[in-house]
Protein backbone atom coordinates (compact mmCIF):
# COMPACT_ATOMS: atom_id res chain seq x y z
CA UNK A 1 0.00 0.00 0.00
CA UNK A 2 0.89 3.60 -0.92
CA UNK A 3 1.98 5.67 2.13
CA UNK A 4 -0.24 8.43 3.03
CA UNK A 5 1.64 11.82 1.84
CA UNK A 6 3.42 13.74 4.32
CA UNK A 7 2.11 17.41 4.62
CA UNK A 8 -1.49 16.52 3.51
CA UNK A 9 -3.69 17.34 6.71
CA UNK A 10 -6.60 17.11 4.77
CA UNK A 11 -6.27 13.65 3.81
CA UNK A 12 -5.05 12.21 6.89
CA UNK A 13 -8.62 13.77 8.30
CA UNK A 14 -10.23 12.03 5.69
CA UNK A 15 -8.39 8.56 6.60
CA UNK A 16 -8.77 8.99 10.19
CA UNK A 17 -12.82 9.47 9.54
CA UNK A 18 -13.05 6.55 7.36
CA UNK A 19 -10.85 4.47 9.97
CA UNK A 20 -13.42 5.59 12.84
CA UNK A 21 -16.42 4.97 10.34
CA UNK A 22 -15.47 1.68 9.57
CA UNK A 23 -14.61 0.89 13.52
CA UNK A 24 -18.48 2.40 13.74
CA UNK A 25 -19.46 -0.42 11.41
CA UNK A 26 -17.73 -3.47 12.68
CA UNK A 27 -18.59 -2.33 15.92
CA UNK A 28 -22.20 -1.71 15.48
CA UNK A 29 -23.33 -4.02 12.64
CA UNK A 30 -26.85 -3.13 12.03
CA UNK A 31 -26.40 -1.14 8.95
CA UNK A 32 -29.70 0.16 9.71
CA UNK A 33 -30.06 3.97 8.03
CA UNK A 34 -30.03 5.95 11.51
CA UNK A 35 -27.60 3.66 13.10
CA UNK A 36 -25.55 4.84 9.99
CA UNK A 37 -26.31 8.27 10.07
CA UNK A 38 -25.52 7.97 14.21
CA UNK A 39 -22.04 6.12 12.74
CA UNK A 40 -21.32 9.26 10.42
CA UNK A 41 -21.68 11.89 13.41
CA UNK A 42 -19.92 9.80 15.78
CA UNK A 43 -17.08 9.28 13.04
CA UNK A 44 -17.15 13.66 12.27
CA UNK A 45 -16.76 14.02 16.19
CA UNK A 46 -14.32 11.48 16.65
CA UNK A 47 -12.14 12.80 14.03
CA UNK A 48 -12.77 16.25 15.15
CA UNK A 49 -11.72 15.28 18.58
CA UNK A 50 -8.56 13.48 17.29
CA UNK A 51 -7.36 16.54 15.32
CA UNK A 52 -7.48 18.87 18.51
CA UNK A 53 -5.69 15.94 20.75
CA UNK A 54 -3.15 14.58 17.95
CA UNK A 55 -3.29 17.08 14.84
CA UNK A 56 -1.54 15.58 11.48
CA UNK A 57 1.68 15.67 11.58
CA UNK A 58 4.56 15.67 8.75
CA UNK A 59 5.35 11.37 9.52
CA UNK A 60 4.02 9.36 7.02
CA UNK A 61 2.29 5.66 7.62
CA UNK A 62 2.46 2.73 5.53
CA UNK A 63 -1.09 1.12 6.29
CA UNK A 64 -0.08 -2.26 4.13
CA UNK A 65 3.27 -2.49 6.37
CA UNK A 66 1.32 -1.50 9.90
CA UNK A 67 -0.93 -4.37 8.94
CA UNK A 68 2.13 -6.66 8.31
CA UNK A 69 3.02 -5.63 12.28
CA UNK A 70 -0.18 -7.47 13.50
CA UNK A 71 0.74 -11.20 13.44
CA UNK A 72 3.78 -9.54 14.90
CA UNK A 73 2.26 -7.74 17.55
CA UNK A 74 -0.27 -10.77 18.22
CA UNK A 75 2.92 -13.18 18.79
CA UNK A 76 4.70 -11.31 21.24
CA UNK A 77 1.80 -10.59 23.21
CA UNK A 78 1.33 -14.46 23.40
CA UNK A 79 5.12 -15.01 23.98
CA UNK A 80 5.19 -12.02 27.02
CA UNK A 81 1.80 -13.83 28.45
CA UNK A 82 3.60 -17.48 28.69
CA UNK A 83 6.65 -16.49 29.96
CA UNK A 84 5.49 -14.68 32.97
CA UNK A 85 2.95 -16.98 33.84
CA UNK A 86 5.44 -19.92 33.42
CA UNK A 87 7.61 -17.75 36.12
CA UNK A 88 4.97 -16.70 37.99
CA UNK A 89 4.08 -20.66 38.62
CA UNK A 90 7.41 -22.33 38.81
CA UNK A 91 8.58 -23.56 41.82
CA UNK A 92 11.91 -21.17 41.55
CA UNK A 93 11.28 -18.95 39.37
CA UNK A 94 14.37 -17.35 37.63
CA UNK A 95 14.39 -13.96 37.48
CA UNK A 96 17.33 -10.95 37.63
CA UNK A 97 14.76 -8.03 37.57
CA UNK A 98 16.12 -4.70 36.94
CA UNK A 99 16.44 -1.84 34.66
CA UNK A 100 18.10 -1.49 30.85
CA UNK A 101 18.67 1.65 29.24
CA UNK A 102 17.64 1.15 25.51
CA UNK A 103 19.64 3.83 22.95
CA UNK A 104 16.08 4.51 20.77
CA UNK A 105 16.65 6.62 17.91
CA UNK A 106 12.73 8.04 17.61
CA UNK A 107 12.77 11.61 19.25
CA UNK A 108 10.00 12.07 21.68
CA UNK A 109 6.41 12.10 20.59
CA UNK A 110 3.54 9.85 19.04
CA UNK A 111 5.59 7.86 17.57
CA UNK A 112 8.06 6.80 20.39
CA UNK A 113 5.31 6.46 22.67
CA UNK A 114 3.44 3.82 20.31
CA UNK A 115 7.30 2.45 20.29
CA UNK A 116 7.14 2.24 24.40
CA UNK A 117 3.93 0.65 24.09
CA UNK A 118 5.09 -1.94 21.07
CA UNK A 119 7.85 -3.12 22.76
CA UNK A 120 6.13 -3.63 26.52
CA UNK A 121 4.89 -6.29 25.38
CA UNK A 122 8.02 -8.08 24.61
CA UNK A 123 8.54 -11.02 27.77
CA UNK A 124 8.84 -9.26 30.93
CA UNK A 125 9.55 -6.29 29.78
CA UNK A 126 7.51 -2.69 30.33
CA UNK A 127 8.87 0.95 29.66
CA UNK A 128 9.46 3.13 32.69
CA UNK A 129 10.72 5.95 32.08
CA UNK A 130 13.69 7.72 29.79
CA UNK A 131 15.64 11.18 28.65
CA UNK A 132 16.12 12.32 25.30
CA UNK A 133 18.21 9.95 23.85
CA UNK A 134 16.96 6.75 26.04
CA UNK A 135 14.61 4.95 27.32
CA UNK A 136 14.71 2.95 30.66
CA UNK A 137 12.53 -0.77 30.39
CA UNK A 138 12.10 -1.87 33.32
CA UNK A 139 12.78 -6.16 32.78
CA UNK A 140 12.06 -9.27 34.62
CA UNK A 141 15.22 -10.62 33.61
CA UNK A 142 18.41 -8.61 32.97
CA UNK A 143 20.36 -11.87 31.88
CA UNK A 144 17.90 -11.99 28.48
CA UNK A 145 19.46 -9.93 25.36
CA UNK A 146 16.72 -7.03 26.48
CA UNK A 147 18.97 -4.44 24.31
CA UNK A 148 19.06 -6.01 21.20
CA UNK A 149 15.02 -7.86 20.98
CA UNK A 150 13.95 -3.91 21.61
CA UNK A 151 16.66 -2.97 18.66
CA UNK A 152 14.58 -5.38 16.59
CA UNK A 153 11.05 -4.01 17.67
CA UNK A 154 12.28 -0.75 16.57
CA UNK A 155 13.11 -1.73 13.10
CA UNK A 156 10.54 -3.56 12.45
CA UNK A 157 8.26 -0.48 13.90
CA UNK A 158 10.43 2.06 11.96
CA UNK A 159 9.34 0.13 8.63
CA UNK A 160 5.54 0.50 9.13
CA UNK A 161 5.60 3.81 10.61
CA UNK A 162 8.06 6.82 9.23
CA UNK A 163 8.36 9.25 11.88
CA UNK A 164 11.67 11.16 12.07
CA UNK A 165 14.27 9.62 12.93
CA UNK A 166 17.35 11.88 14.77
CA UNK A 167 20.34 11.68 13.17
CA UNK A 168 23.35 9.75 15.00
Amino acid sequence: MSAVPAGNPTRTLAVRALLYFALWIVVDQSATPANLLFGLLASAAATWASARLLPPASNRVRLGQLLLLLPRFLWQSLLAGTDVARRAFAAQPRLQPGFVDYPVGLPRGAGRSAFELIASLMPGTVASGGKAEMIEFHCLDTGQAVVEQLAAEERAYARALQPERRDG
